[in-house]
């Protein structure tokens, strides 16, 4: 009987329909499926037109493999790219892991993150997301743009709720025409106000 089930899977994702398996809020499609049920080695393996939607949370990927009890982890690569319409947050990336009990995202390699609500757009090579707290976490290379403003940083702690970016690691601020330096950098991004601590720099066009 298992191996009917694997069978009729197979069947249904190459012919490129959506594939319901699991209840509450959880299918997924692709061009082709590999996979074991195997107590332990609970793992499905989605490869070409990838797509996996979990709770409120889009994903789309050149490859997707789902793991672990109840399909906790979903790992992707490849033009992997998510959204999550109810909170309008949009994601693209490299390699991307999200936990499904936890609520938390981890993306790697060229990384995007929209926050369509706040109109925030925050990039980085290293960016964490836990979907409880709404709190951001971006490393390597990172950059923030909002309206005027333009943060760029090595490190920076994004709070959603709060609307507050705080900046480390050689942060730079730029708002329109005005420059911020120092060795810690906040902004309100709901009023704009730039608070600066250590080392205090910058240059403001009158």
């Amino acid at each position: 009987m298992f191996k009917s089930f694997i069978f009729l899977a197979y069947f249904l994702c190459c012919s490129f329909a959506p594939l319901f398996l699991f209840a509450e809020k959880f299918n997924f499609e692709a061009d082709r499926m590999t996979g074991g049920r195997a107590t332990g080695r609970e793992t499905t393996v989605l490869v070409g037109n990838a797509q996996v939607v979990s709770d409120n949370l889009f994903i789309k990927a050149d490859r997707i493999e789902i793991s672990g009890k109840d399909n906790r982890f979903i790992e992707c690569s490849g033009a992997v790219s998510g959204r999550d319409e109810k909170k309008q947050i949009f994601f693209t990336t490299d390699k991307m892991l999200y936990d499904r009990n936890s609520k938390k995202l981890v993306m790697e390699g060229n990384s995007s993150l929209e926050d369509k609500k706040n109109e925030v757009v925050a990039r980085g090579r290293h960016i964490e997301y836990d979907d409880g707290t709404e709190i951001a976490i971006f490393q390597i290379s990172v950059r923030m743009f909002k309206d005027d403003i333009v943060c760029r940083s090595e490190y920076a702690v994004y709070r959603r709720d709060a609307k507050i970016l705080d900046l480390s690691g050689f942060p730079v601020v730029y708002k329109k025409d005005d420059e911020f330096r120092a060795d810690r950098i906040s902004v309100d991004l709901d009023t704009d106000d730039v608070i600066m601590e250590g080392s205090v720099s910058g240059a403001i066009k009158e």
